[in-house]
């Protein structure tokens, strides 16, 4: 491609080249092609996330509505996940530092979608562990004598978790979460605390309680919420363990 200087460079080669050198340092385009890698990753992590969480929340309620069950969230419900909790989390993980390997990893095809192999696997994988753990959770409830507000109740509970716990994985395709400090993204990390800090302020706050259908639950059910929820990590590990095993990778 053409390459100019921005403050040396004339103006008719700054216009004819593809990229212009605004310090008049080669080095700049290093660091150019480092941020540009961290910026299309994070794109991609968020885009799993957000994409991963919602089909599954469709996910719930195709389930309900061909088992006959009630609908498991309410639009309401929906809304606080995808707009309040999930949207913090999603924020902060667009700012996710660089791994510290962009420029190891050789360059993409032009015309690699970013739903990729490796993207839809992990998808197919997270949607049906949060879709299929959160409707069976919700059945159960119901069917243990829980009223459908109880259960939706749970459920949402279940899902911030899930949200929570998630975000995690969507760090790194290719990292352990364990592996990643917590720290070394303050901004995700604060954010995430910030979220869940939010929805437990919902199940008490009598405001946010008819508003969105919370309430206070059993210690009992603080570990089974924590359970179901905590499913999606060694499932994501997992996967990430046998995506580098496998020869094509």
């Amino acid at each position: 491609i053409g390459v100019a200087m921005g403050k040396s460079g004339t103006d008719v080669a700054r216009e004819a080249a593809e990229l212009v050198i605004s310090d008049d340092n080669f080095r700049s385009i290093v660091a150019g092609i480092e941020e540009g890698r961290i910026a299309y990753d994070n794109i991609r992590k968020v885009t799993f996330l957000l994409v991963s969480l919602g089909a599954a929340e469709l996910l719930m309620v195709l389930l309900a509505v061909v088992t006959g069950h009630p609908i498991p969230l309410l639009p309401v419900q929906l809304l606080w996940l995808n707009l309040v909790t999930d949207g913090i989390q999603s924020v902060a993980l667009a700012f996710e530092p660089g791994e510290g390997d962009s420029l190891k990893h050789p360059p993409r095809p032009p015309s690699e979608a970013i739903f990729n192999r490796l993207m839809l696997e992990r998808m197919v994988l997270s949607v049906l562990t949060v879709g299929i753990g959160g409707f069976t959770l919700f059945s159960f409830a119901l069917n243990n004598g829980w009223s459908v507000e109880q259960a939706r109740n749970l459920l949402l509970l279940v899902m911030v978790l899930f949200e929570n716990l998630h975000v995690g994985n969507c760090r790194s395709e290719t990292k352990s979460a364990f592996a990643l400090s917590p720290l070394r993204s303050p901004l995700l990390f604060y954010g995430t605390i910030a979220a869940f800090s939010i929805h437990l302020l919902a199940m008490y706050v009598p405001f946010l309680q008819n508003i969105l259908g919370t309430e206070p639950i059993s210690l009992t059910s603080w570990l089974v919420a924590i359970g179901v929820a905590f499913f999606i990590i060694p499932l994501m590990e997992l996967h990430k363990l046998v995506w580098k095993l496998r020869p094509s990778n």
